[in-house]
C-alpha cells in the first residue's frame, strides 16, 4: 500500500462521533505508512459488527488496552512502552496522526502496539465480549453545540457498547478538558448500572497518562483537564 492508496475518508456512519480531518504529512510519515501499515495496520470493516480478532494481530496472548481517538500517537506510544505485558490497539481516523504513531512504534521498537483506521465504535462492536482490559478516551471532540451532543462518543448507548467489551474489572478511563462534557460524561457514567466510579468523583490526575502537547496547550488556555476511571462491574 502507499500513501496515495491510503484512504481519504472514514467509513459512513449516519451520526459521527469525529471530524474526518485531512493533513499534510512529512516525508518520515510517509515513508512510515507505506512501510509499516502492512504489518503493524488494521483497516476497521466497513460494516459494524464485523469480527475482529485482537490474536490475529500481536504475536503473544496479553491484556488488551484500546484506545480510541490516539491523535499523534505520543500518549499511545509512551503508555505502551511503561506497559509492556499488555498490548495496545489505537484507533484513529486522522492518517498524519496514524503515521505518526507507526513511526513511533518502530522507533521505540514498540512490539504491542497496533493501529486501526476507521470509526472506533464500529471497531468496538466487532470484539467480543469481555475482549479488553482497558478502553482509554483521552480528549474526544466535546461537540460543544447541544444539536451536536449526539455525536459524542461518551453517552449511554455508546458506553454500554464499551463497558460490554471490557474484562470483570476492566478499566475505561476518560478525559477531557472541556468542562461541561466532564459533568456530562460523569453524569452518564455514573448512570451505567454495569459501572463502579473507581474513585469518589472526578479521579486525581494519574501518573500514568503523559502530559501532552494538547492538554498543555489547555492548561495553558486555562482550561482544566478532568479525569474519570471507572471500572466494570
Amino acid at each position: 500500500m502507499t500513501a496515495t492508496d491510503f484512504p481519504a475518508t472514514a467509513p459512513a456512519r449516519s451520526v459521527r462521533t469525529f471530524h474526518p480531518r485531512r493533513g499534510r504529512m512529512t516525508a518520515r510519515q510517509t515513508a512510515a505508512l507505506e512501510r509499516l501499515w502492512p504489518v503493524h495496520g488494521l483497516d476497521v470493516p466497513d460494516v459494524p459488527g464485523t469480527p475482529v480478532d485482537p490474536a490475529r494481530l500481536f504475536p503473544r496472548r496479553a491484556p488488551l488496552v484500546l484506545e480510541i481517538g490516539s491523535g499523534m500517537g505520543d500518549t499511545t506510544a509512551a503508555m505502551a512502552a511503561a506497559d509492556p505485558d499488555r498490548d495496545y490497539l489505537a484507533v484513529e481516523v486522522h492518517t498524519p496522526g496514524i503515521a505518526n504513531l507507526l513511526d513511533l512504534v518502530e522507533r521505540h521498537g514498540l512490539g504491542n502496539v497496533r493501529v486501526a483506521r476507521g470509526d472506533a465504535l464500529d471497531l468496538v462492536s466487532g470484539l467480543a465480549e469481555a475482549s479488553l482490559d482497558a478502553v482509554h478516551v483521552f480528549f474526544p471532540d466535546p461537540w460543544p453545540k447541544s444539536r451536536h451532543h449526539k455525536r459524542r462518543i461518551i453517552q449511554p448507548a455508546h458506553v454500554a457498547l464499551l463497558r460490554s467489551r471490557l474484562v470483570p474489572g476492566g478499566t475505561l478511563h476518560c478525559a477531557t478538558d472541556w468542562a461541561e462534557y466532564a459533568d456530562a460524561m460523569r453524569e452518564t457514567l455514573d448512570a451505567d448500572p454495569g459501572l463502579v466510579n473507581a474513585h469518589d468523583g472526578f479521579a486525581p490526575r494519574p501518573a500514568h497518562r503523559p502530559v501532552t502537547k494538547f492538554e498543555r496547550r489547555a492548561l495553558t488556555a486555562g482550561r482544566p483537564v478532568t479525569d474519570l476511571i471507572y471500572r466494570r462491574r
